[in-house]
């Protein structure tokens, strides 16, 4: 709870993963991915309930097994591949709200099991200081993407490179942030209003760094995490 806001976290956790089978239960550092967003959860002064949404009996019992709670199992509709993370988290507030009312919700991706319970609630006081509808963190972006484009289908780089920023080093150029998939903080009204995450003037950036911003898609990521949690 935050100044009287019972708060709520929400990881979705869906089973089908393809770029990396079983993804959100491959051990990493000797305990499940999805474990490692549960106890940042569980860890936050700030969060009253962890909630985990899956349609995988395997990643119901092992959320379990580490603390979370798992309300009832993804229903067909938004099981699929299809599926999008905002679905996912209006059905789960549908289902709490018919038993508990909560001020706050906050959406961890399992696949970013480097931020830690101390982002959260970095997340959450950004939120009750700014008050505003939402606080979503972002890191730098690696590479500028202003070095960056498409290739025609003749493979030609005629205008692959802006002329304004032709001749340019990379630290002269503005920096650039992206989104890192770590940590979404919304009020459930926001998140009821607009059908989900959404982006405004009222919604706001908590800077994260490179090393905690590690978003496992699939096996190279897998193994850049293990050797950060390693060093």
């Amino acid at each position: 709870m935050i100044n009287g806001k019972k708060v709520l976290a929400i990881i979705p956790a869906r089973g089908g993963s393809k770029r990396l089978p079983r993804k959100n239960v491959l051990p990493l550092q000797g305990k499940p991915l999805i474990a490692w967003s549960i106890d940042a959860g569980l860890n936050s002064r700030y969060v009253d309930r962890v909630v985990v949404s899956t349609d995988c009996n395997e990643i119901a019992e092992i959320s379990k097994l580490f603390g979370a709670d798992v309300p009832c199992m993804r229903p067909a509709d938004i099981a699929g591949d299809t599926a999008t993370t905002n679905s996912v988290i209006l059905h789960m507030i549908n289902t709490l709200s018919r038993t508990e009312r909560f001020d706050i919700v906050v959406i961890l991706q399992p696949t970013s099991p480097l931020r830690t319970s101390a982002d959260i609630d970095d997340a959450l006081d950004m939120l009750e200081a700014k008050q505003g509808d939402g606080v979503v963190s972002v890191c730098e972006c690696e590479h500028s993407p202003l070095w960056s484009n498409i290739i025609p289908d003749d493979d030609n780089m005629g205008s692959f490179i802006r002329e304004d920023i032709k001749g340019k080093r990379s630290q002269d150029l503005p920096i650039y942030y992206r989104l890192n998939g770590a940590v979404y903080a919304f009020t459930t009204e926001a998140l009821i209003a607009n059908q989900g995450i959404s982006y405004s003037n009222a919604v706001f950036s908590m800077k994260m760094p490179a090393l905690r911003s590690v978003d496992i898609d699939n096996e190279l990521d897998f193994k850049l995490a293990e050797v950060i949690l390693n060093s």
